[in-house]
């Protein structure tokens, strides 16, 4: 679709809306986009849920043969066809071979993960020696904090976002604590102004301006899981710096869904999900606080590691990896920009709150509208509970998520989620709705 190159989506739906006569939220702009979509080939990668296979479908509303809408890949992704494959070979190597699979075959248990790190660093902005494959994310965030958190009297904040993931927020309040100080003095929490929903920027970076010589370690989100905004990654690692700071993210909600630079935007660590992922840039032997077998073998961010990858985890995680490497990470976001910018135009159509209409149930969305400020998820609010939305959603064979206290997350994946997909979500959001006011 290089003839939208430099569009914003709303402008192309207009353009492909006027070429064929209809209108921008006709059926026949969703065709022409997935039937013009280059990326469309690799949906046939995956395993797409049929409706009748999901538990809260309600097969009295809709056709259980058809696939289900799949709009949760910030939770979690669909299977790659190529990780059951993957897992039958280790099986089988194990049934043939038993212990000395450790050391034979395509993916040696031993080192199994050394083989795809070249690809997760690719996806991440990253040097594949700056990359290290290693355990869960949050238990790498606890590593990554004893080694980087060395707290003083007078530097001992973590400045954080206000609402990030729960895990983060306990990881982060345990690291203080464990460190003899008290979190209502060292975490730096910040919160949007009063009526937004999102932090600006100009904010985060006066923050640092003002604090920074108090605070050890700045540690936020790439993408906020529940608002969906992308930080400027590269402007708060550069004022972090400049105070002083190490800087850090978690990366779980960014890793795959937007383009990474890791290694040049010179971030000091980071963490993501696979869920088994860990990078850090700025290290050295001392700062590795938890001295362990693999510290003694390898060099770099690998003596972090605890030990060898289980190679179960590692046979899906290559799956996923191959399929990114059929792409890039530019192509993937350009189809994302115009896959959740449709989304956007057509929940603003038809879902704006209406004044002429006072009890029409309307959404709100409160992801930024700038494009450059978000991923592929969009979090929705709504006028009506949305409890009720999200069980009449889920019967009509949506799978999306709900994070209270009041939203919903739509995350449309370019790898595999079609602009059908987004038309026939916002069809069945309205039968949703219809059912969940009355």
């Amino acid at each position: 679709m290089e003839e939208f190159v430099g569009l914003t989506p709303r402008e192309t739906l207009k353009r492909v809306s006027a070429s064929l006569g209809c209108s921008p939220t006709s059926a026949e702009v969703a065709s022409y986009l997935d039937k013009h979509d280059k990326l469309r080939h690799l949906r046939e990668k995956f395993l797409v849920p049929r409706i009748a296979d999901l538990p809260p479908s309600d097969l009295s509303l809709v056709d259980g043969t058809k696939d289900c809408i799949y709009l949760v890949g910030n939770s979690l992704g669909l299977q790659p066809k190529m990780a059951r494959k993957y897992l039958d070979e280790e099986l089988e190597k194990w049934a043939k071979m038993g212990v000395h699979g450790h050391e034979k075959g395509l993916r040696p248990w031993a080192w199994a993960e050394n083989t795809i790190e070249n690809l997760m660093a690719n996806i991440v902005g990253a040097k594949t020696e700056e990359v290290a494959l290693m355990n869960g994310l949050t238990v790498n965030l606890h590593l990554l904090l004893l080694s980087f958190y060395k707290p003083t009297a007078t530097r001992h904040k973590i400045l954080l976002e206000d609402k990030a993931f729960p895990s983060d927020h306990y990881a982060i309040e345990s690291q203080i604590r464990l460190r003899g100080f008290d979190p209502q003095q060292s975490m730096l929490v910040q919160s949007p102004r009063p009526g937004e929903e999102t932090l600006r920027t100009e904010d985060i970076l006066e923050v640092i301006e003002k604090e920074g010589d108090s605070i050890a370690v700045v540690m936020f989100s790439g993408v906020q899981y529940y608002t969906g905004q992308l930080f400027n990654m590269a402007a708060i690692t550069e004022a972090g710096h400049r105070k002083g700071c190490y800087v850090g993210f978690d990366c779980a909600h960014a890793a795959g869904n937007v383009e990474l630079r890791l290694h040049d935007w010179g971030v000091d660590f980071a963490c993501w999900c696979s869920y088994k992922v860990n990078l850090t840039r700025n290290y050295n032997y001392d700062q590795i606080q938890l001295w362990i077998y693999f510290i003694y073998l390898l060099s770099g961010v690998s003596g972090f590691r605890l030990s060898n990858q289980p190679i179960l985890l590692i046979c899906p995680l290559q799956a996923s990896l191959e399929v990114f490497h059929m792409t890039s990470m530019q192509a993937i976001r350009r189809k994302s920009l115009l896959l959740t910018g449709y989304l956007e135009y057509l929940i603003q159509h038809y879902y704006s709150e209406d004044p002429n209409q006072p009890h029409k149930p309307h959404v709100r969305i409160i992801t930024p509208l700038d494009p450059e400020q978000r991923g592929c998820q969009l979090s929705l609010c709504f006028s009506v509970p949305i409890r009720k939305i999200f069980e009449e959603i889920q019967k009509r064979g949506v799978t999306c998520d709900m994070r209270e206290p009041s939203v919903l997350r739509i995350t449309p994946v370019p790898l595999y989620n079609s602009f059908s997909d987004v038309h026939r979500f916002i069809e069945t959001l309205g039968l949703a709705l219809a059912a969940a006011s009355h």
